[in-house]
């Protein structure tokens, strides 16, 4: 009889358990905090992570890698070295790279910068913002040859490419300035001061050797650390196995799909992201979560806070006349046991 009895307050004791858990989960929800029509993303923890992919990866297993605006200007060596089909497969090279960005006045502006002996613009960042008239260009340029004046080459494409005037954007717009250098000799000319000006300047500098280049050379024009920005293949013939690493390492990064810790809405800026709030909320300070405007605050928090109110204070009492029948039935049960005890 007294396990009888224990074994019914243990169930009794149990139940309160749960109700009191319900409870709780009940009255720890806000309509605010949890809505069900929300579109805001989850939460993740964002880590970038730095390390490059072997070179010649397939860029199709990038998830989220796309083209970052640019302001790009290729620098080609076009001197006697250079044989016309050779010089034929450096523009077909260009070409390609072009098919791999998204060009454009708000995406990449591309300009290149021809030299041997002497240095000619083909055309400016502000010249082409399509693929067809860009691709168009690049297919009429014709081959210098004769020298090879790198440095000159450099000091044109920072005086007269990288300027306001000529296309590219103001600093402020964090869009990035790429040099591309495609040289197959060894330059006449000093290299490592105007480079090291170029560097200074904001411009980032590849270079890629083909052939009989001078690899001191490249690495004195690169940008740090060399083994990202200076390239070398054997002959013109297979320089379009660098368009997929170039393709790979100009590539941005879709910060918000890889995970962001906005309270609303995420936009991509670049390789990172900034913060927006949803219409009737205002960004704070922190630049990352979001309060509701004051205006519409003083109507929608009241009615919603009256009716969880309403709906807590139902809860409750049903809560409380469901433990009182309990209540009442262990009693009776109590009593019946007591006088089954006394009849034996």
């Amino acid at each position: 009889m007294t396990s009888l009895i224990g074994g019914l307050v243990f169930c009794i004791s149990f139940l309160g358990l749960e109700v009191q858990a319900t409870y709780r989960l009940y009255g720890g929800l806000h309509p605010r905090q949890h809505q069900a029509d929300s579109p805001i993303v989850p939460r993740q923890t964002f880590q970038r992570s730095f390390q490059r992919q072997q070179p010649f990866q397939s860029v199709q297993q990038e998830t989220h890698c796309k083209s970052r605006p640019l302001d790009l200007v290729f620098i080609i060596d076009s001197s006697r070295s250079v044989r016309p089909q050779e010089f034929e497969k450096v523009k077909i090279f260009l070409a390609d790279m072009v098919d791999t960005l998204e060009i454009g006045a708000d995406a990449t502006r591309v300009a290149v910068v021809n030299y041997a002996s002497t240095v000619k613009i083909e055309f400016l960042l502000k010249t082409h913002f399509d693929k067809p008239g860009l691709k168009a260009a690049l297919a009429r340029i014709e081959s210098l040859a004769a020298g090879t004046m790198t440095g000159l080459a450099i000091k044109t494409a920072m005086e007269e490419t990288f300027t306001e005037g000529s296309g590219a954007r103001l600093t402020n717009k964090n869009i990035a300035k790429v040099a591309i250098i495609v040289t197959d000799g060894r330059p006449q000319d000093t290299v490592e001061e105007v480079a090291a000006a170029a560097r200074a300047a904001g411009i980032e500098i590849y270079a890629v050797g083909v052939d009989r280049a001078d690899m001191k050379s490249l690495r004195l024009m690169a940008s740090l650390p060399l083994d990202e920005h200076v390239f070398y293949v054997e002959t013109y013939g297979v320089i379009e196995k660098l368009t997929s690493k170039f393709r790979e390492t100009l590539c941005g990064v879709d910060a918000c799909a890889l995970g962001h810790d906005c309270d609303h809405i995420c936009v991509n800026n670049n390789n990172s992201y900034a913060c927006k709030c949803r219409e009737g909320y205002t960004l704070n300070a922190d630049k990352k979560t979001c309060s509701q405007d004051t205006n519409e605050m003083s109507g929608n928090e009241l009615s919603e806070d009256a009716c969880m109110c309403e709906a807590q204070i139902a809860f409750q009492m049903k809560m409380q006349s469901t433990i009182q029948q309990l209540t009442n039935k262990l009693d009776d049960l109590s009593r019946k046991v007591t006088q089954f005890g006394r009849r034996r």
